[in-house]
């Protein structure tokens, strides 16, 4: 109901803007401060809990990008005549990285991390006629200097598109890669708390912090409430970033999640299959990158510590241009793992050099699913338990709407054959399980993907044919 009235809200919104009866007062200037609306001559400010950065705007504005912190830059022009007020775009020529920084600044993002021409559509006109010469301290892009010359036309591909990164971090793990979530904000970093997250939403962190795979998600229970960033994990799954999904909030509940440091798999069909890759330059993080890896550098012992480091089952699959060819540049030593290890670059490598890889032979690797069933007549039957953050739980689903053909991904991933029957098993007390719902089983996702941390009465039995 609320969402309902939050949309509605909006295009009320839409329509009291037509008609010059909004306004932002108390601010330092009249795109900041309270929004009010005007109705039956009264104007009143304006709540609503549900309002997120998505429904807001200011003089500077990145469209057609991912969210609010990437896209084509616009400018709005003649700030003193209301009346006469355009947005125009920026040449490239005109805006350099001084000038980025500023700009990512004023829109409460982090760093800039790519500037270049044409990244999120060609020139729109009009186009912006001064060359922007920010010292790269200004607040706000109107408040830089500019040059006295005028310019009236772009080239196509030479309007500014521009990333900045976001204002994210992991602290007090052992790495960058992990720690409890923290997102800054008006200028304050807060933790964040969000309900269900699985590791479908810890994916975004990672990759805007350039770790590798999201390897956890959970919730931790703090001794106080805190002032906390609230974001919902279904905002940061669909077109947005987190920046676009914070909303105020108090919590005793934080957020804490682990990514792999150094190791990913790419273009798979889950957290657990894909192409390898490894991050170079562990020492030097502004001069890191991610390599492919060759399958003559790499053997059986060397996937059973990448499927560990990743969080999951033991590799299944290991195979040449599985999950794509070779894509430059490529890991240039042999990896010699014993297996035992806990990440692959603790592994020793060999003193030699391989700069090139032959079509076809760079590794693919699928890890299989931490799955068991227990308490059955065979290893094919009995209670479902899954493996995730290195606690086996039993599976638990809300509604019980699993089918035969959500049980099918179990039997297969088993190798048990196919699905006989699927029920629920209810115990006298509580008890911690994994809520895995079938939707999610059901889509493709890996399992683990679909893990949510839980307790219940209730969980799965499964019996699938030997």
């Amino acid at each position: 109901m609320m969402l309902d009235m939050d949309h509605r809200l909006m295009a009320l919104l839409v329509l009291f803007w037509i008609s010059e009866s909004v306004r932002l007062v108390g601010g330092s200037s009249r795109c900041t401060g309270t929004l009010e609306l005007k109705g039956e001559d009264e104007w009143r400010p304006v709540y609503s809990e549900q309002w997120a950065l998505k429904d807001a705007a200011d003089s500077v504005r990145l469209v057609d990008g991912t969210g609010l912190c990437s896209g084509r830059l616009e400018v709005k022009s003649n700030q003193s005549n209301q009346s006469n007020q355009r947005w125009s775009s920026v040449c490239e020529a005109d805006f350099d990285q001084q000038d980025a920084e500023v700009v990512c600044r004023e829109l409460g993002c982090g760093a800039p991390s790519v500037l270049q021409g044409a990244l999120y559509g060609e020139v729109e006109a009009p186009v912006w006629t001064k060359e922007f010469q920010c010292g790269g301290h200004e607040s706000a892009l109107l408040d830089c200097r500019s040059s006295g010359s005028d310019r009236n036309t772009c080239s196509p591909g030479k309007a500014v598109g521009l990333t900045c990164s976001e204002p994210v971090r992991l602290v007090g793990g052992s790495s960058r890669c992990a720690g409890t979530l923290e997102v800054k904000h008006q200028k304050e970093w807060r933790p964040v708390y969000g309900d269900h997250w699985t590791l479908k939403g810890a994916i975004a962190v990672c990759r805007e912090l350039d770790c590798g795979s999201a390897v956890s998600v959970k919730e931790k229970e703090t001794s106080l409430r805190l002032y906390v960033w609230r974001v919902s994990e279904y905002c940061v799954k669909s077109v947005y970033v987190l920046k676009d999904c914070v909303r105020p909030g108090v919590s005793s509940n934080i957020l804490e999640i682990t990514c792999s440091d150094s190791v990913r798999l790419v273009n798979g069909t889950s957290l657990c299959s894909g192409r390898l890759e490894v991050k170079s330059n562990q020492s030097n993080q502004s001069n890191q990158r991610w390599s492919s890896v060759c399958e003559a550098d790499f053997d059986q012992q060397d996937a059973e510590v990448v499927c560990r480091e990743l969080g999951c089952g033991a590799p299944s699959v290991l195979q040449g241009a599985l999950y794509g060819e070779v894509e430059a540049p490529v890991w240039t030593k042999e990896f010699q793992c014993g297996g035992h290890e806990s990440a692959l670059l603790d592994c020793r490598s060999s003193g030699s050099d391989r700069n090139t890889c032959s079509p076809g032979k760079a590794v693919g690797l699928t890890c299989s699913e931490p799955v068991r069933l227990v308490g059955g007549s065979s290893r094919c039957a009995g209670t479902l338990e899954v493996k995730h953050q290195n606690e086996w739980r039993p599976v638990y689903d809300t509604y019980k709407e699993w089918t035969l053909k959500e049980a099918a991904v179990f039997c297969r991933e088993l190798n048990c054959g196919s699905a006989v029957s699927m029920g629920w098993r209810n115990e006298s007390s509580d008890r911690p399980v994994w809520m895995m719902n079938s939707g999610c089983v059901g889509s493709g996702y890996a399992l683990r993907d679909c893990v949510i941390p839980q307790f219940s009465f209730y969980f799965g039995v499964l019996t699938c044919s030997v």
